[in-house]
């Protein structure tokens, strides 16, 4: 029995995700930990068939013209409520394609179209009020925020807590965001990376780093809940990760590579190191595919004049080798980190691990 096997049988309901991990334990138990795993052990489910990106194309144009029918009969005095009549749509055709048939990109799609409608209308409303136009920004996304989590308790979709995640963090920068750095940013007075910096736009890059520390407990809540990644708290820990990761990377990231000059690229690299650690232990790579332009950076001024074609051969070469032999000795790689390192609290809830050979 596979890993496919057991999840497959908790997608149909013929075992809870409890029964699941005990079967799995099992297994591995007799046969080894690591070798009854397969090698890239971090599944990711978008869609399990060309059907269900038929029905998502179907459901996304079934939508749109529900919606403009409403807005086209409804007049203005409907208007505002249109967007909400629509997330209700979305919530009734849930019960089916997400409780029922169990479908994920429908599921997405759907979820997505919840949280959409909820936003719209909240902004709707709120320009009708004279709330202020930084309230009105946190409130619109506070709404569909509570709207998701709601979501996720009723149809237990995965996908359901990138979006919360999303929502949160618009609710975060709607409060926080400092309107001289937007503007310069739009003019090009100063660039993006100015915004995640934590000595020039300290409000902002701070919340980045609080929500992105905040999304990580969240993910390695689920993820030792989950350690085998049998059932669905393994898939919200990985959305959660999804949104954790450039959030830390980014604000830590910049503010050492703006520190300037080779201390900057010395603490930098530095936190690479320990970012690529940290994606190891917890076996999720979203952390390393958020550092990829980091790690070009560094590379780049090892190899000096950047404006040479020889040296844009040489990061090239040098980042494609780093990241594809990482990625292909993950599990060794991980093995040796895991062996390494001395017992800490919740260790031996991570995903399972073993010797490289």
């Amino acid at each position: 029995m596979t890993a496919e096997d057991l999840r497959a049988a908790v997608a149909a309901g013929i075992v809870d995700e409890a029964q699941a991990a005990k079967l799995r334990v099992l297994v591995e138990a007799r046969a080894g930990h690591r070798q009854a795993m397969p090698s890239e052990d971090e599944p990711f489910e978008f869609f399990r068939g060309f059907s269900e990106i038929f029905i998502s194309i179907g459901l996304v144009i079934l939508l749109t013209g529900v919606t403009m029918m409403l807005a086209w009969f409804g007049g203005f005095g409907l208007l505002v409520a249109v967007p909400l009549i629509t997330a209700g749509i979305a919530w009734w055709w849930a019960g089916y394609f997400t409780l029922r048939r169990r479908m994920t990109l429908p599921s997405m799609v759907l979820a997505t179209a919840f949280g959409v409608g909820l936003a719209i209308f909240a902004v709707t409303v709120l320009e009708q009020m004279d709330v202020g136009a930084r309230m009105a920004g946190v409130l619109a996304f506070a709404l569909p925020s509570a709207g998701m989590v709601l979501w996720y308790r009723r149809f237990r979709l995965p996908f359901a807590a990138f979006l919360t995640g999303g929502f949160v963090l618009g609710a975060i920068y709607a409060f926080t965001a400092s309107t001289a750095n937007l503007t310069g940013m739009m003019s090009g007075a100063s660039g993006f990376d100015g915004l995640f910096d934590l000595r020039e736009s300290p409000a902002f890059a701070t919340a980045t780093l609080v929500f992105g520390i905040g999304a990580f407990l969240v993910g390695m809540w689920f993820d030792t809940r989950d350690p085998h990644r049998l059932g669905r708290h393994a898939a919200t820990a990985f959305w959660c990760h999804l949104l954790a990761a450039p959030a830390l990377v980014n604000t830590v990231a910049v503010t050492l590579l703006n520190s300037g000059g080779g201390q900057g690229i010395g603490m930098l690299s530095l936190a690479l190191v320990v970012i690529t650690i940290l994606a190891l232990v917890i076996d999720r790579r979203s952390f390393l595919t958020a550092a990829i332009v980091y790690i070009a950076v560094v590379i780049s001024w090892f190899a000096g004049d950047a404006q040479d074609f020889g040296s844009w051969i040489f990061i090239l070469i040098a980042l494609g080798a780093l990241i594809t032999g990482i990625g292909t000795w993950w599990v060794q790689l991980r093995a040796f980190v895991m062996k390494v390192l001395p017992n800490f609290p919740g260790k031996d809830r991570l995903p399972p691990y073993a010797r490289p050979e």
